[in-house]
């Protein structure tokens, strides 16, 4: 694996990576991993297939679902897409119906799509605020709402981990996401308590800034702050799946088990929420401190 933080590791390199677990622990299993294609969606799928579960992943450019096809393929793990967007309710009602149909069952779903941009609060569009809200939270809404549905139909348990981020640090500069975030992880706690009768579990990871091509989106001036934890370093791809298949399984032999967590947030950000800033386009002069003059 490269060091470089801006690298996009492929699923045959993220498939050699050690782990903690039973290569059969989610035999059987269909795991729904949206916006799977790259990042920490591809480094999610790629775990879970070399488990032993189908992927069911889902996307909106027709040509990343296709790429996400041959990278499992490649490393032999079955796998179903759809080119689709999580924002429209009726699209993400047809997604989840299919996998119910083709597989006759769903265990985990991952929310796990979303996305952001950076720019002074002042400066976002109406059009801007929307497309980022109805992603991050919308649109796990809908999905979590539709899963939910299936498992209290046909009578089955079911787990969903929402991919969030890290809220008690500092985030300037992206106010639309962050809002989002909140009601995400904020939703799953009060759905943990609701749907806890159905057996379903929701749970969040709250994610620091973790080593990805998602990270050339900012500017060379939020650099800085890349390593703004008490590690010193960004996060690996592979925390955040390890942690997922975590919260994912349900003790069926002897190892680590996330069966009795429900309602919670798990951070994973190497300490940041202890110590760090996070200056998505920079830190500011205003919060510039020269300590040594004065």
């Amino acid at each position: 694996m490269t060091d470089d933080i801006y690298a996009a590791p492929t699923a045959k390199e993220l498939a050699a990576l050690p782990t903690v677990y039973r290569d059969d622990l989610f035999k059987d299993q269909v795991v729904l991993v949206s916006g799977g294609a790259g990042g920490i969606g591809l480094a999610t799928s790629v775990l879970f297939g070399r488990l032993g579960a189908t992927i069911v992943s889902c996307g909106r450019d027709a040509g990343k679902m296709a790429a996400f096809e041959a990278a499992m393929a490649s490393i032999d793990v079955p796998c179903f897409t759809k080119a689709m967007t999580i924002r429209d309710a009726d699209q993400v009602g047809d997604l989840l119906d299919e996998v119910w149909r083709r597989f006759g069952r769903l265990d985990v779903l991952i929310n796990n799509a979303g996305g952001q941009f950076a720019a002074p609060a002042m400066d976002i569009t109406p059009n801007g605020w929307r497309t980022v809200v109805d992603t991050n939270l919308n649109g796990s809404w809908f999905m979590m709402q539709a899963a939910a549905r299936l498992w209290r139909d046909h009578g089955k348990p079911g787990c969903i981990i929402n991919m969030t981020a890290v809220l008690s640090m500092l985030n300037s500069a992206i106010p639309h996401a962050m809002a989002a975030r909140a009601g995400t992880i904020h939703l799953a706690k009060g759905l943990a308590v609701e749907w806890a009768p159905y057996n379903i579990r929701l749970n969040s990871i709250a994610i620091g800034v973790v080593a990805s091509p998602g990270l050339t989106h900012y500017p060379e001036s939020a650099k800085p702050s890349f390593d703004h934890n008490l590690v010193r370093r960004p996060g690996h791809v592979q925390d955040i799946a390890q942690a997922a298949a975590y919260l994912a399984e349900i003790g069926r032999a002897a190892g680590p088990t996330g069966e009795f967590i429900t309602g919670t947030v798990l951070t994973i950000d190497g300490g940041a929420d202890v110590w760090g800033e996070y200056w998505p386009l920079g830190r500011p002069d205003h919060f510039q401190v020269d300590y040594e003059s004065e």
